[in-house]
């Protein structure tokens, strides 16, 4: 039977079905409504979803980032991550790095541990060593007190930055001075520093163990001449190629070798911290468990009002299909239905989540404790990319769950639907 209903004419039905009004109350039932709620319920969940884990991986990534660069180039032979041998660093190789066109940055840093001591507590603690090239802006934005000491490349300087964490237990604060005892061989060395900043980043793992000294006293603790470092911390331009950067600087440093005869291991921020990336790499699987779900518990809800429609209109059904309407033409005025009803689920959706990310985002009203989360606050990242595939994919998807259900239309009697009317 063919089908006697234009797709204008389709289109328009199904639009005079959607706004039909029958005085001041809607013909829908509530069943319809509660439909469209779940599915702005669900696209709300999605969108808070991915911005809140986005944002989370986000800061974190950014914290790690912040206190040991994208990629770190140090002694093959070293063994311990905080007591490295050194490796001399060349001019040539400076200005060889600076030939990488996604190497955006690089600076030295020699890191120590040593144990601080004062007249009621000690605390072990890692000093990390900076030259004046070393870039401060992670520090700067988490800086609490006082404020960046300033490295010279002809004196050197006893001011530090600690932590917030490190200082509340010593009980030190911004301006006391503290003595510091190094182990070299089987000498001790005491040096004195100077608080000149205190800085909180919430990373508790980082806070509770790092300093930032002046590269030169490293140095001179470990009797290092003033070419010689524990590595070399760089930055990229673009970190989706940070793999192509660091393997290529991988296999080209195996080919460099120092004036003492070392050699270069190139490792990733990634490659140095496995467990802590392969967590956030698990986080985005959870996104994707959750956009399943709300997709399938929209698509439901959808399903219950798209057949109470169907039912409602039982009658005019019959009559169509009295006047020859076929069953795949009445099933597109319902699936035209029931995009006008995601339509305006997503609607509604995306202005409740948007709304939320940007008040969130913008306030910070949403507080969470930084000793768990790393966070002082939910973190909000709105990738418009993403929101837009979250609504493409929920309103396919959708759909096509709700073609068999439109199908109903072909068990529908005209003789029974007119005859009982």
């Amino acid at each position: 039977m063919p089908e006697i209903l234009t797709r204008g004419s389709a289109f328009f039905i199904a639009r005079r079905i959607f706004q039909s009004k029958e005085g001041e109350k809607n013909i829908s039932p509530p069943a319809v409504r509660v439909a469209v709620i779940s599915m702005a319920l669900g696209l709300v969940v999605m969108i808070l979803a991915v911005a809140i884990v986005v944002g989370f991986k986000k800061e974190v990534r950014n914290k790690v980032i912040g206190f040991g660069s994208h990629i770190q180039i140090t002694n093959f032979d070293s063994n311990s991550y905080y007591e490295m041998n050194p490796i001399a660093i060349s001019d040539s190789l400076l200005n060889l790095l600076q030939t990488y066109p996604n190497i955006d940055h690089v600076q030295q840093f020699a890191t120590k541990p040593g144990i601080i001591k004062t007249d009621q507590d000690s605390e072990g603690a890692i000093f990390k060593g900076v030259d004046e090239n070393y870039n401060w802006d992670f520090f700067k934005q988490n800086l609490l007190e006082g404020e960046i000491f300033s490295v010279h490349p002809d004196s050197s300087t006893t001011n530090v930055l600690i932590s917030k964490k490190i200082a509340d237990k010593l009980h030190l604060k911004l301006g006391d001075s503290f003595l510091t005892y190094f182990v070299r061989q089987e000498n001790v060395s005491p040096r004195k520093f100077h608080i000149k900043g205190i800085y909180q980043t919430n990373f508790s793992d980082y806070d509770k163990l790092f300093i930032l000294a002046d590269i030169k006293q490293i140095r001179r603790i470990n009797q290092w001449d003033g070419d010689m470092a524990s590595g070399l911390e760089l930055t990229v331009k673009d970190y989706k190629l940070l793999n192509q950067t660091t393997d290529a600087l991988y296999f080209d440093m195996q080919g460099h070798a120092d004036r003492l005869g070392n050699t270069f291991y190139t490792r990733s921020i990634v490659q140095l911290n496995p467990m802590l990336f392969a967590w956030l790499d698990v986080l985005d699987m959870n996104v994707v468990v959750i956009l399943s779900l709300m997709i399938i518990v929209a698509g439901f809800a959808m399903i219950s009002g798209l057949l109470i429609i169907i039912l409602e209109r039982a009658n005019m059904i019959g009559t169509l299909k009295a006047l020859g309407e076929n069953n795949a033409g009445l099933s597109k005025i319902f699936l035209y239905v029931s995009a006008f009803l995601i339509g305006r689920g997503l609607f509604w959706g995306n202005l409740i989540g948007l709304s939320v990310c940007f008040i969130q985002k913008y306030t910070g009203i949403l507080k969470l404790n930084p000793e768990t989360y790393y966070l002082s606050q939910v973190p909000i990242e709105i990738n418009w990319v993403s929101i837009l595939f979250i609504n493409l994919g929920t309103f396919i998807v959708t759909l096509l769950i709700l073609i068999l259900p439109s199908y109903l239309v072909s068990k529908i009697s005209p003789a029974k639907t007119i005859r009982f009317d």
